[in-house]
């Protein structure tokens, strides 16, 4: 399970998204986690899920490879399911004994699946089709407008950058420690919470003096190269809009302007519904 998370790896694939300015890509993905927060209704998720479908196609990248890192958090969605449906207070549609399942909790649990589906492959295909190298360099330039407060925009930018690289890193790394302590006798799958719990011991410890032992030896490798910080330092491949990334802009506004437009829209027909056809707010 370990070996399936797809978030900080990179495809090599030739395709319009990978040619993108990562600042586009950047700025693009946050836009698109912040519409699916601050509007809750499944009229604006099927626009998200749209536009998401199109860049997964114009990616070229495999749907089975995006989609594999919701198996490493898929139970923290199924448990984020289940905890909505049951425990979300309104009207009643069924009971039985302590168990109660609520109109308003469907809506949660279904809005809350797909809320966090789009946000893991979305953030999935950034990294996909962006190598840390030009990760660096778009958080850099977005960044920089900080440097007038004496921020260290380039040691951040450097540091976000190699924390998203490391994690199929240690995501390996955890693969082959479960499978070296397995080989010893340790038990991982016990249904037992507790032996479960006592089982990640021999694990956590080995993965954080690996982890331990990388950055050092990364910064041991970075001094060696004689690395001093962002000041002084040119890009071989300094970034230069081109004209994609200026419709990519303007495709992006569109679907900001028609998100909005709907998150308006659902809230004067919610008003609008009376009592009698109070059940079409399952949608809404």
């Amino acid at each position: 399970m370990f070996k399936e998370v797809s978030l900080g790896q990179y495809y090599q694939a030739d395709s319009v998204i990978h040619r993108l300015d990562p600042r586009v890509k950047l700025v693009g993905t946050l836009l698109y986690m912040i519409s699916l927060f601050v509007f809750n209704n499944i009229f604006c998720y099927a626009v998200a899920a749209l536009l998401l479908a199109s860049v997964m196609m114009l990616c070229k990248v495999p749907v089975g490879y995006m989609f594999k890192g919701l198996r490493a958090v898929l139970f923290i969605m199924l448990f984020t399911v289940v905890f909505n449906v049951f425990f979300t207070t309104g009207d009643i549609l069924f009971e039985f004994g302590i168990i109660h399942i609520s109109k308003e909790g469907i809506k949660m649990a279904v809005l809350m699946l797909v809320r966090l589906t789009l946000l893991i492959v979305s953030a999935s295909i950034m990294t996909l089709t962006t190598t840390p190298n030009r990760l660096t360099d778009g958080l850099e330039k977005l960044f920089r407008p900080l440097k007038l407060f004496k921020a260290p925009v380039h040691e951040v930018a450097l540091m976000m950058s190699i924390a998203l690289r490391f994690i199929p890193i240690l995501s390996e790394e955890t693969d082959k420690i479960v499978k070296a302590q397995t080989a010893r006798g340790a038990k991982f799958d016990s249904k037992k919470l507790i032996e479960r719990v006592k089982s990640l011991i021999p694990l956590i410890v080995p993965l954080f003096v690996s982890a331990f032992r990388r950055a050092s030896d990364l910064a041991l490798a970075m001094e060696a190269r004689g690395y001093h910080g962002g000041e002084g330092r040119t890009k071989l491949y300094p970034l230069k809009y081109e004209g994609r990334d200026f419709v990519s802009y303007i495709i992006l506004a569109l679907y900001v302007a028609v998100i909005v437009f709907l998150g308006i829209m659902s809230a004067r027909i919610v008003a609008f519904l009376t009592p009698e056809n109070s059940y079409l707010t399952l949608f809404f």
